[in-house]
């Protein structure tokens, strides 16, 4: 089966990460253009609608998502200036951040079988209504990926931001949110139930990724499937969720479960099969933390005898 083509709505920044002791190092970031970087890299024709200046920092970003065959959409280098998101890492490599960002989209002339957003665009305007809107007209083709990708600093309170999410939970087929991102949406509710509220909103599909613990996925159909995160070294977690959701996105390919016209289909997709998605999904996850930023890897690397 040929990868179907996708389309990512979202930010693109510089990541300007932060060790103790040492000098600072900018790296490409912004979840949305992470997750089209780490499906091009898998074999997928990827668009992405994003959010950019016409600067040495929006040159850089444009330099490096066309070096991996990212297809940047006309107009979005059209921001005053590129956002930047400064990364601080603790001792274990995790991420604290502070963002200065603008968050808009061009226009989108066509929509593919395949429509990937999340993290801020998809809640902070301009960006938040235009992509509300793309959504609901990409719906009658594609199917609808979403990962809120909470970033408390930025999306206002909890509940604020709970709200604007699962209106797009709503507007998705499949779901990805880490534990960390429940807990500050939903503080004191348990996990898997805020999962099933999810679930009944619409989705036929909503995974946790929950660190070093792996992750569990519930589908529409009442299935519950864990697996374990593979072991590594881990340099640092950027980017992390990012690959997962890439590695979601191409297993359900690899499953021939995207477009609209699969939609039941993924609704009543089983167990082994979500299985085998989150295995290579984690699999995936866990080459990019086990290197510096947010650098997902190849097919030929995910399929090398390594991690």
């Amino acid at each position: 089966m040929s990868a179907p083509s996708v389309l990512v709505l979202g930010e693109s920044l510089i990541d300007i990460v932060e060790r103790t002791g040492q000098d600072a190092v900018e790296h490409v970031g912004g979840s949305p253009a992470n997750v089209a970087v780490g499906l091009a890299r898998l074999g997928h024709a990827v668009e992405l609608a994003t959010w950019f200046g016409d600067d040495e920092r929006g040159q850089r970003i444009r330099a490096h998502l066309e070096r991996d065959g990212v297809r940047v959409a006309a107009g979005s280098d059209a921001a005053a200036r590129t956002s930047t998101a400064l990364a601080r890492l603790d001792a274990d490599g995790a991420a604290d951040y502070v963002f200065d960002i603008t968050c808009d989209l061009p226009d989108v002339a066509e929509v593919p079988s395949v429509v990937h957003t999340g993290s801020i665009s998809a809640v902070l305007e301009p960006a938040a209504r235009k992509t509300a809107r793309l959504l609901d007209a990409a719906a009658r083709t594609a199917t609808i990926t979403y990962d809120p990708n909470a970033r408390p600093a930025i999306m206002g309170s909890a509940a604020e931001a709970r709200s604007l999410v699962e209106g797009l939970v709503a507007r998705a087929d499949v779901v990805k949110v880490s534990d960390e991102d429940v807990a500050w949406l939903a503080p004191g509710e348990e996990l898997t139930d805020v999962l099933r509220g999810w679930l009944a909103l619409g989705p036929a599909l909503v995974v946790v990724t929950r660190g070093g613990s792996g992750a569990l996925a519930l589908t529409a159909g009442g299935a519950e499937v864990s697996v374990v995160a593979p072991k590594v070294a881990v340099v640092d977690t950027v980017g992390a969720g990012d690959s997962f959701m890439a590695g979601i996105i191409d297993g359900l390919a690899r499953a021939d479960l995207l477009g609209a016209d699969r939609r039941e289909r993924l609704r009543e997709i089983d167990e082994a099969t979500v299985r085998t998605v989150l295995e290579r999904a984690a699999r995936i996850a866990a080459i990019t933390v086990s290197r510096a930023g947010a650098n997902p890897p190849t097919s030929a690397e995910l399929d090398a005898p390594s991690v």
